[in-house]
């Protein structure tokens, strides 16, 4: 959990990053830019902070999955070791994200680079870097009163509401990799991919939210993907153990593998498969799950809203299935036509 209310913008530097393969430039600043008045600068931290609420952690790695030699990390690391190193470190950022933008459809943009201190993340109080990109410029329109009539003035600028891409570094887990939120809301495309692979050079950190979502996910797919390829099963089976699956996540403080399979899959074989889809996402995606950790209700309540509970017939109904699976049954008439029968007690 973070809590940011007392966080204070302490730097600024804002340098410009173009396409080096498209031939644009790269401009940096000669000097950090003076902190504006108080309720400018409370606008800029809204700004730097408020976009990160639900981003998950991630940390430092790299290619060889060496976390000292990727750039980041240690531009990061001097930074934090000496606070008058940051506008000269803001300037190496800056070239750094300028020399991996050679995707010839990388937008260029402003970058801005800030020092914040008395951030709360898991109940530590420390400083952070953010840096954010902005790669969207908004027109506004400007009134203004002069002699007695009004004026209207176009231009355009950068929206304060959203982050195209940024990324909050805390001061904490140095020797894991330093602890990091990122988001990037711009695009899912390849060439949106080089701010977290190429730039930051990120990996999920080992944290509760992180297991949590990537169990739910895992389990998620198995149900609907994998499950009915290798055993005859109805959509109403399916819908009960994705009831179940997010049942368990919200009822558990803690995820436990043997109890999860046992209480969920219940049956050996369905087991059996679960744990060899489970190896090979493992596999294929260079992570592994713990098989006990925290459970994290922020992920739970994120991803309980893709597990869908919807029987959709034909074009005339949907019903939704929250609870008993013996409540309802599925059947046939005489005539061919299929029909679901549904228990209850009380109608509302």
């Amino acid at each position: 959990m973070s809590d940011h209310s007392r966080a204070a913008l302490q730097q600024l530097a804002v340098h410009y990053t173009g396409n080096k393969t498209n031939g644009e430039s790269l401009v940096l600043s000669n000097e950090a830019i003076e902190l504006p008045d108080v309720t400018s600068r409370e606008l800029l931290l809204g700004f730097c902070l408020d976009s990160f609420k639900s981003a998950p952690y991630c940390s430092f790695t790299s290619t060889t999955g060496d976390r000292e030699l990727n750039p980041l990390f240690q531009f990061a690391k001097a930074i934090f070791g000496n606070r008058d190193s940051f506008f000269e470190n803001s300037r190496k950022i800056a070239t750094h994200l300028y020399e991996v933008s050679v995707h010839p459809q990388i937008k260029p943009g402003d970058l801005f680079i800030t020092y914040l201190s008395s951030l709360e993340i898991d109940g530590i109080v420390t400083d952070a870097i953010g840096i954010y990109k902005s790669e969207n410029r908004q027109p506004f329109l400007k009134v203004a009163a002069a002699s007695g009539r009004f004026e209207l003035k176009f231009d355009d600028g950068i929206s304060l509401e959203k982050v195209d891409k940024g990324c909050l570094i805390f001061n904490t887990d140095e020797q894991k990799g330093y602890k990091i939120m990122s988001i990037d809301k711009v695009s899912k495309t390849g060439s949106a991919q080089y701010w977290n692979d190429l730039f930051l050079m990120l990996k999920p950190a080992d944290t509760g939210f992180n297991h949590t979502s990537e169990i739910m996910s895992i389990t998620r797919d198995f149900i609907t993907k994998a499950y009915p390829k290798e055993f005859e099963v109805s959509r109403t089976d399916q819908i009960d153990l994705l009831n179940r699956s997010v049942s368990y996540f919200r009822t558990h403080d803690t995820y436990e593998k043997k109890s999860f399979e046992e209480e969920v899959l219940h049956h050996p074989e369905m087991i059996e498969s679960f744990r060899n889809f489970n190896d090979q996402h493992s596999v294929k995606n260079e992570m592994d799950i713990a098989d006990n950790f925290s459970i994290s209700s922020q992920a739970v309540n994120k991803q309980a809203r893709i597990f869908k509970s919807v029987l959709k017939l034909d074009r005339n109904f949907h019903i939704y299935i929250h609870g008993d699976r013996n409540l309802i049954e599925k059947g046939e008439d005489s005539g061919g036509r299929k029909y679901y029968k549904i228990y209850y007690e009380e109608e509302s």
